[in-house]
């Protein structure tokens, strides 16, 4: 027996092989009795080994067999939506005859279109064919009944407004369906938005306006739509504040600290003046001095302050070419104070004149002539170069404002008879004359710095807007009448690219509104529902249109930005140095950014 059993074992490290290869279920029989497992030699569980591997790999290709069909099915049923294309890789499907394209869904082209599928195909299939339009797609299917079948639109009533002809009755099936998608379209406006055409679409502005101000415009029958589909793929600003259009509404704005704050006016503020040239502000009032600040936002400093004795000032103004500055006020004679020379001339009374006040004048922008309001409805050319009288024009009633053309060869005149004059100062003569609607007392003209339109304002507070070309063509209506303030309008004034027009009123408080010309409405956010303006009494806007200052009653400037407009160079600060000089006197040069000039004032 102990032989029998030394005989038939085997070594530990075989027996531990065979148990570990063993399955792992226990098999179990019907009587529940226990089967002794007896080891197999070495070739029998190697062939186990390999039978289970060819098993494992028969497994695995028929699952990629299974799962290849499945893909192949999915493609030929729905195309490249549940068959993504892999970009770089060679397709390991069989290609299909007759089919050109894997997406084999029928496109129905007809919901804008009045033309039926059929139609549309055939008319596709032509231009392929010709070689002058793009390749289509054919139909994947084709109801042959719908030919067959015949459709008579004259028996229903609700069928009968599908009819082209009033004797029209019966069509067939492929028409019938055409008529009934295009009455559907018709009741059923699509979204263009979300159209999606497999042909080049073409572009067409209807509010070229719009798109401007939005910052893409697209030419009429644009094919190369790569451009503007670009706009929505970088980070960048749509719009360019310093080429957009202004936009109606709210205006944005900023309050800085105010203009005079290192030296506020005793007494009313009468003008104020960006120099076209260089970041500096000029304002003058009744308390007789002249003050010169360098605007930057923040400290405003004070470059230099002018007492004059005898003239309380009532208007200041520089020439346009920035090198003198012109002051007059309830005089006989007027100053004129050259920025280069350092120098105050006295000019005055006016030879062969007997006016008491000069205080209203505006200066032409070639700087060549000075036009002041005389008596009796006189208005006094003076040359700004030798300052004596070279002219004179004569209204029939009296004169009260006065506004020269954007190119200087007109001058516009209004007045106590509720007309508005047309001069050309080369004749001297008035070339046209028309009422101001629904004027009785022009008390204020403007003009605009580039383009035809121009302003008057009435004793009233109407403002009207005309456009110059076509009121001297005849045509006496304004464009737009403003009937924002109540009292007489005192002051009008035009932006740099007249998208902004500010009229005021020195009568009543915080009478200053703010208009958009292109739109010609009010801004609905000015005057400030917090802040008080007080009487307003002047107003300018800077050379770039970024600052406005405005003066009032109460002796102060206050500084604005104007957001919608980026800072440009004549907006941009400047260093100014001071150098004394003897006693009494004192010399500003300018910095970087600034013409050459200096202000010598005696104290």
């Amino acid at each position: 027996m102990t032989s029998l059993i030394s005989q038939n074992a085997i070594p530990k490290d075989r027996a531990k092989k065979i148990k570990r290869k063993a399955p792992k279920e226990p098999l179990l029989l019907e009587d529940k009795q226990e089967v002794e497992v007896r080891p197999e030699p070495d070739s029998d569980v190697s062939v186990m080994t390999k039978n289970k591997k060819e098993r494992k790999e028969e497994s695995g290709r028929l699952e990629i067999e299974q799962e290849r069909e499945m893909k192949k099915l999915e493609s030929f049923l729905f195309g490249s939506l549940h068959s993504p294309v892999e970009f770089g890789k060679d397709s390991e499907e069989e290609p299909r005859e007759g089919v050109d394209d894997p997406a084999l869904f029928f496109t129905d082209r007809s919901a804008n279109s009045k033309l039926s599928v059929y139609e549309e195909d055939e008319k596709f299939l032509e231009e392929s064919n010709d070689g002058r339009g793009p390749k289509e797609r054919k139909p994947v299917w084709l109801d042959e009944e719908e030919e067959r079948t015949h459709v008579n639109i004259a028996k229903v009533k609700r069928l009968r407004k599908l009819r082209t002809e009033e004797d029209e009755s019966v069509i067939s099936g492929s028409v019938y369906v055409s008529r009934l998608r295009a009455q559907h379209v018709k009741m059923n406006p699509s979204t263009d938005w979300a159209q999606l055409d497999s042909r080049e679409r073409k572009y067409r502005s209807d509010d070229e306006d719009s798109d401007e101000e939005n910052g893409a415009v697209v030419a009429r029958d644009y094919k190369d739509v790569r451009g503007v589909d670009d706009v929505l793929r970088t980070t960048e600003d749509l719009v360019v504040k310093s080429s957009a259009k202004l936009l109606p509404g709210l205006l944005e704005y900023s309050r800085l600290v105010d203009a005079n704050a290192e030296d506020p006016s005793n007494g009313p503020i009468t003008s104020v003046q960006f120099h076209r040239n260089a970041q500096l502000l000029l304002t003058g009032g009744l308390d007789r001095r002249l003050r010169f600040f360098q605007i930057d936002g923040k400290r405003n400093t004070k470059i230099q302050s002018i007492f004059v004795d005898d003239c309380p000032i009532r208007k200041a103004s520089f020439l346009p070419d920035g090198s003198q500055v012109i002051i007059a006020g309830r005089r006989k004679f007027f100053y004129s104070f050259d920025l280069v020379k350092a120098k105050m001339d006295k000019i005055g009374p006016l030879t062969g004149r007997e006016e008491k006040s000069l205080e209203v004048f505006e200066v032409s922008p070639d700087s060549s002539t000075i036009a002041f309001l005389g008596n009796e409805g006189y208005i006094l050319l003076v040359s700004s170069k030798t300052k004596e009288l070279i002219g004179t024009l004569k209204m029939n009633g009296t004169a009260r404002s006065l506004a020269f053309s954007n190119d200087g060869q007109h001058l516009l005149t209004s007045g106590g008879d509720g007309q508005i004059y047309h001069w050309d100062l080369r004749t001297r003569a008035c070339f046209h004359k028309a009422v101001d609607e629904g004027c009785i007392t022009g008390t204020a003209l403007c003009t605009t710095p580039s383009g035809n339109l121009f302003a008057a304002g009435s004793d009233s507070g109407i403002v009207n807007i005309y456009n110059g070309d076509e009121f001297l063509g005849g045509k006496r209506k304004p464009i737009k009448t403003i009937e924002s303030l109540t009292t007489k309008v005192d002051f009008m004034k035009f932006n740099n690219d007249a998208q902004v027009l500010a009229i005021s009123s020195s009568m009543k408080k915080n009478s200053l509104k703010l208009i958009h010309v292109p739109s010609f409405t009010v801004f609905s956010n000015w005057p400030p529902q917090n802040r008080t303006l007080q009487y307003p009494r002047c107003l300018d806007f800077s050379p770039g249109g970024g600052f406005m200052a405005m003066g009032n009653a109460a002796g102060k400037v206050l500084l604005y930005k104007l957001n919608h407009y980026n800072l440009s160079e004549g907006d941009v600060p400047v260093r100014c140095v001071c150098y004394a000089k003897p006693i009494g006197e004192m010399v500003v040069h300018s910095g970087v950014g600034m013409d050459a000039w200096g202000i010598v004032a005696t104290l």
